[in-house]
């Protein structure tokens, strides 16, 4: 996963060229096809070096110093069982028919339990405020771990799950009336039985139709250790609380919701990545997240093969936030990252008044880092928005067909590199440029990380590096394709997806104005803005009659302005030239 790029010159002048290629021919085919012939060339080359010299270590001198691909690992994943396709329909088919034999048990009008992990997260937000809406949900279980919390200024005490709920609902505005319906306990994913209390596990076991397991961690740059820890040791516990579950005499369970991810396809090079397979990639995957989420979803695909849990796989691709207003409840991770990251260069680029040398080559290296986005232009990006998942969550609860299958929660209305730079220029009025990902990562962060630390920048130039490993190698070329379909047709969302393009802008707008490129981190700041910036959002909309993302740049700033204070974002007063309803 780490070693297979970025350590060899010829590897990285093939990547590059490679990329040439394809912006020029528009066919990746023809340059994956290149760099292969180019690897069998090589081969061959350094094998007839060996056969003439007669020296078998001369060939290996040879493949490295012609960079063959001996870094090109495949590694495959054993099977999650040994039995056959029809075999694998029929089990799948019977698990179908238990689970809509156990939601019809519920009546006409099924009144649903429900155990969610990772609410606190930004996904288990958004299921969380859908939830109390959903007239199906009689129960909601959240499952928090409780944290330590410096309270009284005499040390950390131990702050249980019932107060950070409450603390949490109150942030999401979620009313009284709606509260009676959640429960907050205490548990730990990455304990045996989730770390419930026998009596609570009792009490789970005679009520408990759903587990809808959404925690995991998708911090990119994690060890491989904390995030096996998070991802697949967490789903499996999950996955064994649900089967204990499903067993228990008289139980009315239904079925488990697995929460994975789209890129548990790896680099596919440009194949579609299907709804209905598990394919891993002959070369790498991008981060551990990606590795971790893949053997997530092997332990899904045994309990329920293997053991007969009835599981839903739900697969959604890089979700940020509402598609009405972009709210994303403080997260600032993945496409955030460096929107907020360009948005801090320009204020800071602004505020320069220093006129020594030091402080010039600084800003030139600050403004040459930060303006510029590192990907290819024929890279895509699949965004889809958080309500749509949460939605399709919701949606898997009351879909018996959706228990076997793996449903992409993802867009066809795609956003390539070069509408993302376009974006960005536009709402952030920053002269963003498209930079290759393989040179920015190889030759000039290093460069640039070399005189940072020198000028004595060390912590700027450590952050530069860490936004490109993180979100570099998503654009480049090569990424997947997601099939997508089933979530329609066996969920019954909307065929309407998400537009991508519309959905980042708004993503611009939220960084920008709410959370000023990521610089605010109160988290009860931050859902008062969001409050007031949905309410602004609608007002536009209203008064405009067009989708508050179709309203070009400086006319969504002079509309914004007109109803909110920017600095310290308040509503302005009545009379100043805006009218709409008080919360």
């Amino acid at each position: 996963m780490h070693t297979y790029r970025d350590h060899h010159p010829v590897d990285l002048t093939v990547q590059f060229l490679a990329s040439r290629l394809v912006e020029l021919t528009r066919s990746e085919w023809v340059a994956k096809e290149g760099v292969h012939t180019l690897n069998a060339l090589g081969s061959r080359l350094a094998a007839a070096l060996g056969q003439v010299w007669r020296d078998p270590s001369l060939e290996r001198r040879a493949r490295d110093l012609l960079g063959v691909a001996k870094r090109d690992f495949t590694f495959r994943f054993r099977e999650a069982c040994s039995i056959s396709a029809v075999e694998v329909e029929s089990r799948l088919a019977t698990l179908r028919q238990e689970a809509r034999a156990a939601l019809a048990a519920l009546g006409p009008k099924p009144r649903l339990s429900v155990l969610l992990t990772g609410a606190t997260g930004f996904l288990g937000k958004e299921v969380l405020v859908q939830a109390v809406e959903d007239p199906h949900l009689a129960e909601l279980v959240c499952l928090l771990r409780p944290e330590r919390a410096d309270r009284s200024g005499n040390g950390h005490a131990m702050v249980r799950a019932e107060e950070r709920g409450e603390e949490l609902l109150r942030r999401l505005g979620i009313g009284r009336t709606a509260r009676r319906r959640i429960r907050f306990v205490d548990g730990d994913m990455e304990r045996p039985g989730l770390g419930l209390r026998p009596a609570e596990v009792s009490r789970l076991q005679g009520t408990l139709t759903h587990v809808v397991h959404c925690a995991a961690s998708v911090a990119f740059d994690d060890s491989y250790e904390r995030l096996f820890r998070a991802n697949v040791l967490g789903s499996r516990n999950a996955l064994e609380f649900a089967l204990s579950m499903q067993r228990a005499r008289g139980s009315p369970f239904v079925g488990h919701v697995a929460v994975e991810t789209s890129y548990i396809h790896g680099r596919v090079r440009r194949e579609v990545a299907g709804e209905h397979h598990l394919a891993f990639p002959p070369h790498f995957y991008n981060n551990f997240y990606e590795l971790t989420k893949a053997m997530a979803a092997i332990e899904a695909d045994r309990t329920m093969l293997g053991r007969g849990l009835r599981v839903a796989q739900l697969l959604p691709s890089i979700v940020i936030g509402d598609s009405r207003n972009g709210n994303n409840r403080g997260d600032t991770k993945v496409v955030n990252a460096p929107v907020n990251a360009v948005g801090r260069v320009k204020r800071a680029l602004d505020a320069v008044s220093s006129s020594s040398w030091g402080e010039r080559l600084r800003t030139a290296l600050v403004g040459l880092l930060g303006t510029r986005f590192p990907a290819d232009p024929s890279a895509e990006l699949n965004l889809v928005t958080v309500d749509r998942v949460a939605a399709g969550v919701l949606a898997a609860l009351t879909a018996p067909e959706a228990i076997g299958a793996r449903i992409h929660l993802a867009t066809d209305r795609r956003i390539r590199s070069e509408e993302m730079t376009r974006v960005m220029r536009e709402e952030l009025d920053v002269d963003v440029r498209m930079a290759d990902p393989t040179l920015t990562r190889t030759v000039t962060l290093p460069l640039a990380k070399l005189v940072l630390s020198a000028l004595g920048e060390p912590k700027l130039a450590a952050a530069f590096e860490r936004l490109a490993g993180l979100f570099g190698s998503y654009s480049e070329w090569g990424q997947p394709v997601h099939a997508v379909g089933d979530d329609v047709a066996i969920l019954a969302l909307p065929a309407q997806r998400p537009d991508a393009v519309a959905a980042f802008r708004l993503l611009c707008r939220h960084s920008r104005y709410v959370q000023e490129f990521g610089t605010l981190r109160d988290p009860e700041e931050i859902a008062r803005r969001e409050r007031l910036w949905e309410r602004v959002i609608d007002d536009i909309e209203f008064n405009t009659g067009r989708h508050a993302a179709s309203v070009p740049a400086p006319e969504f700033r002079r509309l914004i302005e007109a109803r909110i204070v920017l600095p310290g974002f308040r509503r302005r007063p009545a009379g100043s030239g805006a009218s709409w309803p008080a919360a």
